[in-house]
């Protein structure tokens, strides 16, 4: 290990000293715990909030309340990338924000923690549109978004070099864990209860919460979940995670296993590393959860639905035209496109082995009004980005997990009409972010419908454990498509899902 003393497990169990109770020094000057926070509209926001420390590789300890008056009016530094240029980044990246209607012990209102994406290796809990104020006023509930160590922080797997690096490849989601017993044992002080946490994660994080499903450490810490176009059916298998590493190794030009030198690495040196090539799946090298045998025992939807899931009411969704987000109609990728061409390019996007023209055949029998276009996308959604979120809700079903609920938003942007509903689009409905930089969704009418249908039964989840719709059952795959009209209808785009069925997913950095 790089430096301190953590324990081998990672994640202190016992509960962090209590100190000072919530006083308010003036209306716009809330104090909670030693933490002063500012106002938000008619809502407290206490941001900047450390629940752990850690050094590099080591895995993380949490940390006590504030003992003395401590600022949390700004945000704190996010991990590292090679994204997000704009923000201050730092190892020390251990921070949550809290929003609450009242920060009152006595107020016992549902906390719904957010955990944010960017496939484990990019993103923040600073982005705008997950900003919390909205929300906590909309739902009356105390929401809570966590910044974790990333990408090769978080997941490199080094355990072959030594027992001291055990629970490297899945450092990240250690943090996570901490991360909620620290609200477990503290979010009273800020009107949350601690019997009714709800995390909810779009893309990266909502694969983040599949795979805390599958690890024992996390068992009982939250209490409903719901997970936004982000699944995690496997995880790395050991053996690809440390050809990942070996990877990561050369782009630094560091001797195979030097794992000294690593330690000692400047992060800006380190960030560079993260250009390694993936040996398995080509590109930018994955750096996600590894199958330890301790921390993750198991992969978390295969063969099955994890067991200690099963118990946890679920909503799974996704977007109706999920790729039209990362494959930019107005790129490189979509000029020239026609019937000529489709087929080969749809094949190099989607992670289902199908032959591209029986694909594209079967697409134009069944919709011959649609363009190229329009079954680009369509195959690529379901061939790429759809597959997991059908695993997983029929895993759950299959397992007997009758609180499961599947959703599509199909609401497509009134700002952008080549963008559709795309990845990431059911962001602001949820936060109620309709105005937000970087919001596709509008403010009119239909947005606020729209965001009152989807942000409602999160709410209601988060509060009651209940979802807003008919469950999701094999005999029907019942689905919310989910717009300013919502309404529930059985197994949308089920010749889709049968054809992409007929050949195994390969997920992500499996």
């Amino acid at each position: 290990m790089c430096g301190g003393n953590p324990t081998r497990r990672g994640v202190i169990a016992g509960a962090a000293a209590m100190v000072a109770v919530p006083a308010f020094a003036k209306p716009r000057d809330p104090q909670v715990a030693g933490y002063q926070g500012l106002r938000e509209g008619t809502v407290q926001a206490f941001k900047g909030i450390r629940y752990a420390r850690a050094a590099r590789f080591a895995p993380p300890q949490i940390e006590p309340l504030a003992a003395e008056k401590t600022p949390a009016a700004n945000f704190a530094p996010i991990c590292p990338q090679r994204g997000l240029s704009d923000q201050p980044q730092s190892e020390d990246c251990l921070f949550l924000n809290i929003w609450t209607p009242e920060a009152n012990p006595k107020a016992a209102r549902a906390v719904m923690v957010y955990f944010h994406g960017g496939a484990y290796t990019t993103g923040s809990a600073t982005d705008p549109l997950t900003h919390g104020q909205h929300l906590a006023e909309q739902g009356d509930v105390v929401v809570v978004t966590v910044n974790h160590r990333l990408n090769a922080l978080g997941y490199l797997w080094l355990q072959p070099l030594g027992v001291q690096f055990a629970d490297s490849g899945n450092l990240g989601q250690l943090d996570l864990i901490c991360a909620l017993q620290w609200i477990r044992h503290n979010i009273h002080y800020f009107g949350g209860d601690s019997s009714r946490v709800f995390t909810f994660g779009q893309s990266g994080g909502g694969a983040k919460i599949a795979t805390l499903m599958a690890m024992p450490a996390a068992r009982g810490l939250f209490h409903s979940a719901a997970t936004m176009s982000g699944q995690q059916v496997v995880a790395s298998g050991p053996a690809h995670a440390w050809a990942r590493t070996r990877s990561f190794f050369d782009k630094l030009k560091i001797a195979q296993g030097d794992v000294e030198a690593l330690c000692h690495l400047s992060i800006d040196r380190f960030v560079e590393g993260l250009r390694a090539v993936d040996p398995i799946m080509g590109g930018s090298a994955y750096f996600g959860p590894v199958l330890d045998m301790t921390n993750l025992p198991r992969h978390p939807f295969w063969p099955d639905a994890a067991p200690q899931s099963l118990n946890i009411p679920m909503i799974l969704g996704n977007v109706s035209e999920e790729t039209r987000a990362f494959l930019d109609p107005r790129g490189p990728k979509l000029q020239g496109l026609n019937w000529d061409n489709v087929a080969g390019r749809m094949a190099a996007e989607v992670k289902i082995d199908l032959d591209p023209a029986y694909v594209i055949a079967q697409y134009r029998a069944h919709h011959p009004d649609w363009s190229a276009e329009q079954v680009y996308y369509a195959a690529t959604t379901a061939g790429r980005s759809w597959p997991g979120q059908v695993i997983e809700a029929d895993a759950r079903a299959a397992a007997g997990a009758d609180k499961t609920w599947v959703y599509c938003l199909t609401r497509r942007s009134p700002l952008d009409p080549l963008r559709g509903a795309a990845h990431t689009d059911d962001i602001p409905y949820i936060f109620g972010t309709l105005d937000a930089p970087g919001s596709f969704s509008g403010t009119d009418v239909d947005a606020r419908g729209t965001r009152d249908a989807l942000q409602g039964a999160f709410v209601r989840l988060a509060k009651a454990g209940e979802g807003s719709w008919t469950p999701y059952r094999l005999s029907t795959r019942a689905t919310m498509l989910m717009s300013e009209n919502p309404r529930v209808e059985n197994d949308p785009r089920g010749w889709e899902r049968a054809m992409w069925a007929t050949a195994p997913y390969v997920q992500p950095g499996s």
